[in-house]
């Protein structure tokens, strides 16, 4: 029965290449099979996968081979660090891939009560229907660095699925500035077709959408001052727009208001479809642009009184659907706490010291596995809680192994 419920799970990285070519004491499938389900047992590093091994190893003996005993913390380290990323990530993709199938397509939630206000326009239409949302965002391992006096830090691009909540792929990288070479590459790994893929400000590159419009996918991208002309000329657009209550002008509009620890949050979203407006310069040079959005969030904190703040986004989706462009935005600021939020409290990652070759970004990759798993697992209890009560309970592990 253990054997049958760690299959569906293995058979996706069955073909991933083993880095060793001499003194193979170990089956690649069995130091597998033990990281993950280590990692979902609340174990943080290779010390920790070592002792819970240890611990239930006669357990494990009865459906992993382990002709040797348990691998050593040396050996774990040392396969996880040559073992091939790219290769990796792969197989990961074919299993978050079969894992999203599984869940259903679609959809993306609702993004609150708001009421909605449609001035001219009349939020028809977003382009081609709605695939869900695909937030593309960095994080950095923030002690992934060799030594004190060389803080070169690994830093990962990830994919989040924000409808289903799974990262569906990632990648490392020298540091945050080369996230603009790493999106591409990530888009090439993934099947987006008709998502909606949302960006921050780094990655709003000329090129980057043209990428995502040849996948079949579109975009919601933040406009900054990396971008000068484009940011000018959208804030200057909208700005006005509002000040005159976009009179004559097609758009949407839409409202809601949030509470939570001891904060109130106002967001308030705009929409046009008006782009000539932008020039035919620019217009030129985006592939498929087709509506601007601004969203002015309001924070009331009782001790630090009331800030403001606005951003602004360009888009290809066709109309002014107000509501739908802020349940995209929202979905993108998902990521942050539903994905690296998580990842720092429930498995402490920004603490981890694995560093050597790629031995960080693939017991990363461990960790995003057993997110994905723990995400789908049965229980009401907080992440963190399902990955205690695997460390306690067999047979809930295989179950959320299964899944």
């Amino acid at each position: 029965m253990d054997a049958t419920a760690t299959a569906p799970f293995l058979r996706h990285f069955r073909d991933l290449p083993d880095p060793r070519r001499h003194n193979v004491r170990h089956v690649l499938a069995d130091i597998l099979t033990i990281a993950i389900l280590a990692v979902l047992c609340t174990a943080d590093d290779w010390d920790d996968v070592v002792l819970w091994a240890r611990a239930r190893q006669d357990w494990l003996k009865t459906f992993l081979s382990l002709p040797k005993g348990i691998p050593s913390r040396d050996t774990f380290a040392r396969v996880f660090a040559r073992l091939d990323p790219d290769a990796f990530e792969r197989c990961f993709i074919a299993w978050t891939s079969d894992l999203a199938k599984a869940m259903g397509g679609g959809g993306g939630g609702d993004v609150g009560n708001g009421d909605v206000g449609n001035g001219n326009g009349n939020g028809n239409g977003n382009g081609g229907g709605d695939g869900g949302i695909v937030a593309i965002d960095g994080k950095t391992l923030r002690r992934s660095f060799g030594h004190a006096w060389d803080r070169q830090t690994i830093h990962l691009v990830s994919a989040w699925a924000a409808d289903h909540q799974l990262v569906l792929g990632q990648l490392a990288v020298a540091d945050k500035s080369n996230e603009i070479t790493a999106i591409p590459k990530l888009l090439d790994l993934l099947d987006i077709k008709g998502a909606t893929v949302t960006i921050d400000a780094m990655g709003c590159q000329r090129e980057i959408a043209g990428d995502i419009r040849e996948k079949a996918a579109h975009y919601v991208l933040s406009v900054k001052d990396n971008q000068p002309t484009l940011h000018e000329r959208v804030r200057k657009l909208l700005d006005e727009a509002r000040l005159e209550k976009f009179a004559g002008m097609s758009h949407g509009y839409f409202e809601e208001t949030s509470a939570g620890h001891g904060r109130i949050e106002t967001r308030k979203v705009w929409i046009s479809d008006e782009v000539k407006w932008l020039g035919a310069d620019l217009l030129g040079q985006w592939p498929d642009l087709s509506s601007i959005a601004m969203v002015e969030s309001t924070r009331e904190v009782p001790a630090k009184g009331v800030s403001i703040e606005r951003r602004y986004f360009i888009s290809s989706h066709t109309g002014v659907d107000a509501a739908a462009m802020a349940r995209r935005v929202r979905g993108h600021w998902g990521v942050e706490n539903r994905l690296h939020w998580q990842l720092d409290m429930t498995f402490d990652e920004d603490a981890s010291r694995i560093r050597k070759d790629h031995g960080a970004q693939n017991f990363s990759r461990l960790r995003r596995l057993a997110l994905n798993l723990l995400k789908r697992a049965p229980g009401k209890e907080s992440l963190k809680g399902k990955r205690f009560r695997c460390s306690l309970d067999r047979d809930y592990l295989l179950r959320v192994l299964s899944q």
